[in-house]
């Protein structure tokens, strides 16, 4: 990918002062190494009446995907191959943005010690981008940098085949800047506004990155018209990451307005004051759905199927409606530790009667598992290869067939959401899969159909109006042979509130 910075000048400010601004000799050509490749700097012209400067960035594809880690769901081998065959070594993106900041950090800055006079001065600049995508057409372009001071917003869209008009153009456009800008301005515009039109980054956001755009949008970004658009790109379209930074947005807005420190208005609240209720954790809030429905069935007998280290028993041994707990797992390190967490050596006869945990493989039948009311997975299916889901359904819905069966799973589409998680990753390193909402429900409908179960699925934790919830749940209940629902009973007899027709019962009617 390829940059030019050019301007103009005379005897008494001659041009390759642009030197001094970025910081490179114009008689040499010095290259520098990155993260993913090589930039090189270099004059193609340099004379007192004009001078240009360029970047050039060499992008090394195999480093590229190498330094990106990805795990998580598997793709398919176009998607594989995609990451060698594409775009970034020719297009403008973040990985020119980040080779600028390496390379021209001080002019970055508006640092220059030869000519401090030069650097907070403006100066007659021509930029040019041949290639950047811009996703919102030539169009955007001019909106995002028309309001920055340019005199001239010249993009112009690349076409697919020149040989082939017809074909339209493609996403590309070649972008001309040219104006009266100091470097430092210019260089931040283009930090922030490269990935933006590109509308992706080659690494992970992160909070930091909310002070790396307000440090190079200073000056310009509060009171810019497209400022949500920008934000919301830059940051990757993560809402929370979004929301703070136009608050913060607003406070420079708010003081530039009054003329007044941005800390002298951002005083309201006291720091070592937390106000703030602590949110649930994600866990607890799985462990309430499943007890909810697990009563909602009038489960009393229950198997914790994948128990781990025993959280969801003990929330289950402090309801004196379910009778009788099974925690299986198939790692004694586990159910050590579990055995533990429960106190079961200095548990009360009663109490220990209540509970057993036993080792097994879930992708096995068990006959011990049989004639129970009801069954959980949280969190298990996605720590099985694929290909084995069907043995684990068949041990599950074919073999002990309880007459409820709850499964929980991670929605891999709110992954975005969390702001630790880097781009791409599971939520664990075991994670072998991490399904969307749509596969889910077309993996539980159809385990429902082979196996006479209705299915209805429940979000749980904050349901996000884009992206649904962190976690989802398909609650699985046992239909008859005319395909009505089987009616769960309590310790009574009577029958549990949970009977009305679910999706899959519907679908099946309505077939």
């Amino acid at each position: 990918m390829f940059l030019t910075i050019s301007t103009t000048g005379n005897s008494e400010r001659p041009a390759t002062d642009l030197g001094f601004l970025l910081h490179k000799h114009p008689e040499k050509a010095q290259t520098f190494s990155t993260s993913h490749g090589t930039a090189h700097v270099f004059y193609p012209e340099a004379s007192a009446e004009r001078c240009t400067a360029a970047l050039l960035l060499e992008v090394d594809p195999v480093a590229l995907v190498r330094r990106g880690k990805g795990k998580g769901r598997g793709g398919a081998p176009d998607a594989a191959l995609a990451q060698y065959v594409n775009d970034r070594p020719y297009a403008a993106s973040s990985l020119l943005s980040v080779a600028m900041s390496a390379v021209f950090k001080s002019a970055l800055n508006g640092v220059c010690h030869a000519r401090p006079e030069r650097a907070q001065a403006p100066l007659p600049l021509r930029i040019e981008v041949p290639a950047l995508p811009a996703r919102g057409g030539a169009e955007l372009v001019r909106k995002l940098f028309g309001p920055l001071g340019w005199t001239s917003v010249d993009a112009v869209a690349v076409p697919l085949d020149e040989r082939f008009p017809e074909w339209g153009d493609s996403r590309y456009v070649r972008l001309v800047l040219e104006g009266e800008l100091r470097m430092a301005d210019a260089l931040r515009q283009l930090y922030v506004l490269l990935p933006v039109l590109d509308d992706a980054k080659h690494y992970w956001v992160a909070p930091d990155e909310v002070d790396k755009l307000l440090r190079a949008g200073e000056g310009w970004l509060a009171a810019h018209p497209e400022q949500k658009l920008i934000t919301s790109r830059y940051l990757s379209r993560r809402w929370g990451l979004t929301r703070q930074a136009m608050q913060r947005l607003e406070l420079v807005r708010l003081a530039e307005s009054d003329d007044l420190d941005v800390e002298s208005i951002d005083n309201a609240v006291d720091e070592t004051t937390d106000t703030e209720e602590k949110p649930l954790p994600l866990a607890e809030q799985r462990r309430t759905a499943i007890l909810d429905a697990l009563r909602a069935a009038g489960a009393n007998r229950v198997l914790d199927l994948g128990c781990g280290q025993g959280q969801l028993v003990q929330a289950l041994l402090k309801d004196a409606g379910f009778t009788q707990i099974v925690g299986v797992d198939v790692s004694m390190r586990a159910l050590t530790i579990a055995s533990r967490r429960l106190k079961l050596d200095r548990m009360g006869e009663r109490q220990a009667g209540r509970v057993t945990l036993q080792q097994g493989s879930l992708t096995y039948t068990d006959k011990r598992l049989k004639g129970y009311d009801a069954a959980v997975l949280s969190e298990v299916i996605e720590h099985l290869d694929l290909p084995r889901l069907p043995a684990l359904e068949y041990a599950v819905f074919g073999s002990a067939r309880p007459r409820t069966v709850l499964v929980t799973t991670p929605n891999v589409e709110y992954n975005v959401r969390w702001e630790s998680l880097p781009a791409g990753h599971a939520r664990h390193g075991d994670h072998r899969f991490e399904w969307t909402r749509a596969e889910f429900r077309a993996w539980a409908r159809e385990v429902a159909q082979r196996h006479g179960y209705g299915v209805e699925f429940v979000p749980v934790g904050p349901d996000d109006p884009e992206v649904g919830p962190p976690t989802q749940m398909a609650v699985f209940t046992m239909t008859a042979a005319d395909g009505s629902p089987t009616r769960s009973r309590d310790g009574s007899g009577n029958p549990s509130t949970n009977e009305s027709m679910n999706e899959t019962g519907k679908e099946a009617k309505a077939a």
